[in-house]
């Protein structure tokens, strides 16, 4: 199948989207996210840092070639009450004293504020997660994390052993949005799928480069559901549009670093086979080692009409840790 690209481009699926014939085998009771074979990763049983290790010096050029006016974006929403919480999670800020401390100094009278956050730091608002965040039972066996790691080798009651955020690399690359919410001309609805095609679709009608992507750069998609954050916060969380798995596919074939988008799971939910949950945190961040960042502001970067841009994310170094908070934002 061929698409209609920038003028004298014309993008093919076969060769976008590499490995596209490739069969994900079932071995019992497999998950058909992570097929066979799957680890150890291909950068050695004991890596810890999965598409990580695709960032580096070498990329931070492409992503300074692409800062044209200096505009800084934020593609993330800010903390506070009223966010939309996963259920079971909580988001809490007290001020112990008013002030906290002080008063220091005869003459100054120095005086101080601080504040007591209780909070699931790493999985709430904009975050992105660690690859010991998500395994999976495989055939009978598990739970089992990226390369292979049981969880006995990771989980403890005081953080991740293995595979936490902290293990993250810091993004200073090149990044790539995939306006499906343009396409569609408008929000999708809770449990609508994105697919390969839409995101080729997206590819072809933003007059993105040939090559669209290289390995080690960043996708966002925006699917609509980011508009609904606060106004639909209490419900936020009962389904949304996402990724299915053949669109996963499509991406962990290109190999970006990090995958991100506007909704909670990357992944659509409810998921298309109910047996099969969040079957892209399987392919992705499981099997490929590839970071999602999640709960995403992309209205802002879209209404700028740039589909490329200097992506720049600091994961904070919690150790043990199955995510972090924080702002990534756009330069333009």
């Amino acid at each position: 199948m061929a698409y209609a690209g920038a003028p004298g481009q014309t993008l093919h699926r076969e060769t976008l989207m590499p490995g596209a014939n490739r069969k994900n085998t079932k071995d019992g009771m497999a998950s058909p996210a992570l097929g066979d074979g799957w680890f150890p990763s291909v950068w050695g049983r004991d890596d810890e840092i999965g598409a990580g290790n695709l960032l580096g010096p070498h990329k931070t050029p492409a992503a300074i070639r692409l800062v044209k006016t200096g505009q800084i974006v934020k593609l993330g929403f800010p903390y506070r009450k009223g966010m939309p919480l996963s259920p079971g999670h909580s988001f809490e800020l007290r001020m112990p004293g008013g002030p906290t401390g002080g008063r220091e100094g005869r003459r100054s009278r120095t005086v101080w504020n601080d504040d007591f956050i209780a909070t699931e730091i790493g999985q709430i608002g904009t975050h992105m997660d660690a690859l010991g965040h998500a395994g999976g039972a495989c055939g009978g066996e598990g739970p089992l994390f990226y390369n292979g790691n049981r969880l006995e080798e990771c989980w403890t009651p005081y953080g991740l052993k293995k595979l936490g955020i902290e293990k993250a690399q810091i993004f200073f690359v090149r990044g790539v949005l995939l306006d499906v919410q343009r396409l569609k001309g408008g929000p999708l609805a809770p449990g609508q799928e994105i697919t390969a095609d839409d995101l080729l679709a997206c590819v072809a009608t933003q007059g993105l480069p040939d090559p669209w992507i290289e390995p080690g750069d960043v996708v966002l998609v925006r699917t609509g559901h980011g508009s609904r954050f606060f106004s639909h916060a209490s419900a936020w969380y009962d389904g949304a549009p996402g990724l299915g798995l053949g669109a996963a596919e499509f991406l962990s074939a290109l190999r970006p670093s990090s995958v991100g988008a506007d909704n909670f799971a990357i992944d659509l939910v409810p998921p298309v086979d109910p047996e099969i949950a969040l079957p892209c945190h399987q392919h992705l961040l499981m099997r490929h080692g590839i970071c999602l960042h999640e709960g995403m502001n992309l209205d802002d970067l879209a209404a700028t009409g740039r589909f490329e841009f200097a992506y720049v994310f600091t994961p904070l170094p919690i150790v043990g840790a199955t995510g972090s908070p924080g702002t990534p934002i756009a330069v333009l």
